[in-house]
């Protein structure tokens, strides 16, 4: 059964959607099929995994509303092995037309419930705010990835998220879990950002993730050509980023499918 990591910070700019088609590229290179699921009404991480909104016959919006099925609008990305569920215009429509919906808070974890077992991970692209569809992405995620810029304000914002994952995990997700804390846009040559990776770290130790993302120009200019960095320039320092921090995260899953596994066998081989 696919894993899913909602990508989520409130605050823009930190790097999340391009954590999202990079990372989701990534793990398709290394043959891991992954579904990319855009839930910014921007459609940033549409555009930037090689699709054009307008040719897509529908989206995030149709499932969300129109109750169609995500295996419909469902669509193949330039990029061997990962697909996308993209957001056409309308999303922007969704967040007031969900609020007087029933169960409205499981709409997306209900939908992915048709595909989880298609992929190896889905990853959701979150807008950056704590409406409706994003709380949607937290209580349909298995864990949550947090970009958080190597920047003064980046921890103010990052309290803010972590409460309302606090929320979401004791009203509408127990099982939501924190996958990590990815620090961004960071520059070896800048003191403040020394300062921020040892403060986060000093504060949330195990929780930040070992790959760092640096600030890259090819990893910047990869979005206007609609393509993930890999399929950009696999050689730069962005995209070797991107790679290591999706084997962190396969590891990181094996780690636990294997934990489950070997407690399930112990468990069958007591009653036995």
């Amino acid at each position: 059964m696919g894993r899913i990591i909602s990508i989520s910070n409130q605050k823009g700019g930190v790097g999340k959607t391009t954590t999202a088609v990079n990372l989701a590229a990534s793990i398709a290179a290394a043959e891991r099929k992954c579904l990319l699921v855009d839930c910014d009404p921007q459609g940033n991480a549409t555009t930037g995994a090689g699709v054009a909104k307008s040719a897509l016959k529908g989206g995030l919006y149709e499932v969300l509303v129109e109750s169609v099925s995500p295996r419909d609008v469902i669509v193949e990305t330039p990029m061997p092995g990962l697909h996308l569920l993209g957001a056409t215009g309308d999303l922007v429509g969704a967040e007031v037309e969900i609020t007087s919906m029933q169960g409205k808070e499981f709409l997306l974890k209900d939908a992915l419930g048709q595909v989880i077992h298609d992929y190896a991970f889905i990853l959701l692209d979150c807008p950056p705010s704590l409406g409706f569809l994003t709380i949607n992405a937290l209580t349909a995620a298995d864990s949550v990835l947090v970009p958080l810029q190597c920047e003064y304000y980046a921890l103010e914002g990052l309290s803010q998220l972590l409460r309302t994952i606090k929320a979401v995990k004791k009203g509408l997700n127990p099982s939501l879990a924190l996958e990590g804390i990815l620090l961004t846009m960071y520059d070896m040559r800048n003191n403040l950002s020394r300062q921020v990776s040892q403060e986060v770290t000093r504060h949330f130790k195990t929780s930040v993730l070992e790959t760092v993302i640096p600030r890259n120009v090819r990893l910047s200019e990869a979005p206007s050509y609609g393509k993930p960095v890999i399929l950009y320039d696999i050689s730069c320092r962005g995209a070797q980023s991107y790679l290591s921090l999706a084997q962190e995260l396969i590891r990181r899953s094996d780690r636990k499918n294997d934990k489950e596994k070997g407690t399930g066998e112990r468990i069958i081989s007591t009653d036995s």
